[in-house]
């Protein structure tokens, strides 16, 4: 395939994380480097027990073994190891088409975009596996009533990357709820991100998932809670506060209800629970004013650190 107008001078890398993939890995590396014949393709094994290093090897890729195990420990190791202009970043499966890759960049160029990310096509009502349609629709919905509604697939592992994302995204997860935290980071600092709705394939008979519904699942919802906690504090604790303070009144209306007519508060213990209910309901308040202003700053600084990687260079 001949470049495409506007890659000349642009290191692409592809990264490919993997764990357990001998069966597809040879055609992943063999469809990218057909369409993206100028990228430099990486393999990273994650303690794979099957030949998948040495598949991806002979197929002629880079390969790097992470110890670590957890997708969000590769992607980590990648971010930090590997250097380029622009990222394409696949899982090992198959499910991702290769030959849609220079749509990615493309897009990415075009648009001066860090972050574009290929939608699944019909993931949310058929994920290829029971649990995960419903999964993704319900993540995806949280998402956007928590972060905004910058995605609509925020489980995607099909994405291209300028240097300046990849050189500024903290990579904290270890396991799958990698893809999450990455378009927070995107949303927090309103990078310029673009979505392109691609294929999404079936694994090949014989390979088996690593995603488990519900494992992972409360893995990912847990990381939602986190990165609200940190990104949006006084929404993350004034819903708690409001949670509380709704709980004591219903637990001590009685009790003041009582004592205006009688002038006796006979329930002692149960006012005495409505009335620290309330007070830790406050305190919850004051903590989310407070770390909004912390994570104010924090956001000012990881701004700081996004400009000062340089931005994509085309000619």
């Amino acid at each position: 395939m001949p470049a495409i107008s506007g890659y000349e001078g642009l290191d692409i890398a592809v990264l490919v994380p993997c764990y357990n993939e001998a069966l597809t890995i040879a055609d992943v590396v063999a469809g990218f480097r057909a369409a993206l014949p100028e990228a430099k393709i990486w393999v990273f094994d994650n303690n794979s027990s099957d030949d998948t290093a040495a598949i991806a090897a002979r197929a002629g890729a880079r390969v790097v073994r992470e110890r670590r195990q957890g997708k969000g420990n590769v992607v980590r190791r990648m971010f930090a190891d590997v250097d380029a202009d622009i990222y394409i970043m696949a899982d090992g499966d198959g499910t991702y088409d290769p030959q849609q890759a220079p749509e990615l960049v493309e897009r990415l160029i075009a648009e001066r975009a860090d972050m574009v990310v290929g939608t699944r096509r019909g993931v949310t009502e058929d994920a290829g596996r029971e649990g995960h349609a419903f999964g993704n629709k319900l993540f995806n919905h949280i998402y956007a009533n928590i972060f905004g509604k910058d995605f609509t697939d925020i489980l995607s592992g099909y994405r291209a990357f300028s240097r300046r994302f990849v050189k500024s995204f903290p990579a904290l997860s270890n396991g799958f709820e990698i893809e999450t935290e990455m378009s927070v980071h995107a949303s927090q600092l309103k990078m310029p991100t673009a979505e392109i709705e691609l294929d999404y394939g079936r694994r090949p008979e014989g390979s088996q998932s690593k995603l488990s519904t519900f494992k992972d699942g409360f893995k990912i919802l847990f990381m939602i809670a986190m990165l609200m906690k940190e990104t949006r504090p006084a929404a993350f604790f004034g819903l708690l506060a409001s949670l509380l303070g709704l709980v004591s009144l219903v637990v001590g209306t009685p009790v003041i209800h009582e004592f205006l007519v009688t002038g006796l508060v006979p329930r002692l213990p149960t006012a005495v629970l409505a009335m620290g209910l309330m007070l830790i309901a406050f305190l919850f308040a004051c903590c989310g004013l407070i770390l909004d202003s912390v994570a104010r700053a924090r956001v000012e600084q990881k701004r700081m650190v996004y400009l000062a990687q340089p931005g994509l260079r085309v000619q």
